[in-house]
C-alpha cells in the first residue's frame, strides 16, 4: 500500500513538471520561472506531506500512551505455559511454583508489558515530533518566499 502511494506521489510530481514546462512552451518563455515556480511548489508538497504524516503519527502514539494495547494472555494461560515450560537440560527438573509464586510472576510480567508499550509510544511520540519540527522551518521559508516574491513567481 505504501509503495503505491510513493509511486503515485512520484508519478503526479512528473505530471505536474510535465504540465509546467508544456505551459511555458506554449507561452513562448519564462522557463527560468516556471521552473522556480514548480520547484517551490513540489517543495511546499513534500513538506507539507511529512508535517501531515508525523502529526497522524503523533496523534496515534497518544493515543498509546492513553489506551494502550491490553495484555491478552490471561493469568490461566500464563499458569499453564510456565508449569509446561521445558528446560534446556535433561538431568534438571523443571520447577514447581506455587500459586502464589505464578501470580506474582504473571503481574511482574503484565507490568513490565505495560511499561514497555509506554517507553514505545513515549519513543514513536519523539521521533513523529522530528517529522513535523524538522521541515517545518522548510515550509515557512518556502511559503513565505512565495508570497514575498508572487510578482516574480507567477
Amino acid at each position: 500500500m505504501l509503495s503505491i502511494g510513493i509511486i503515485f506521489i512520484i508519478l503526479l510530481i512528473v505530471i505536474i513538471i510535465f504540465a509546467a514546462l508544456a505551459t511555458s512552451v506554449k507561452t513562448g518563455g519564462g522557463d527560468e520561472i516556471v521552473v522556480k515556480k514548480v520547484y517551490v511548489y513540489l517543495v511546499l508538497f513534500a513538506t507539507l506531506m511529512m508535517i501531515i504524516g508525523g502529526s497522524v503519527s503523533a496523534f496515534m502514539a497518544v493515543g498509546d500512551l492513553v489506551a494502550p494495547t491490553p495484555y491478552y494472555q490471561s493469568f490461566e494461560e500464563f499458569s499453564t505455559w510456565r508449569a509446561d515450560k521445558p528446560t534446556s537440560d535433561a538431568n534438571v527438573k523443571p520447577e514447581k511454583y506455587t500459586a502464589e509464586e505464578l501470580e506474582t510472576m504473571y503481574e511482574a510480567m503484565v507490568k513490565s508489558e505495560a511499561e514497555r508499550q509506554k517507553s514505545r509510544a513515549y519513543n514513536t511520540l519523539f521521533k513523529s515530533f522530528g517529522w513535523i519540527i524538522i521541515p517545518l522551518p522548510v515550509f515557512l521559508y518556502y511559503q513565505k518566499r512565495l508570497t514575498k516574491n508572487t510578482g516574480d513567481l507567477s
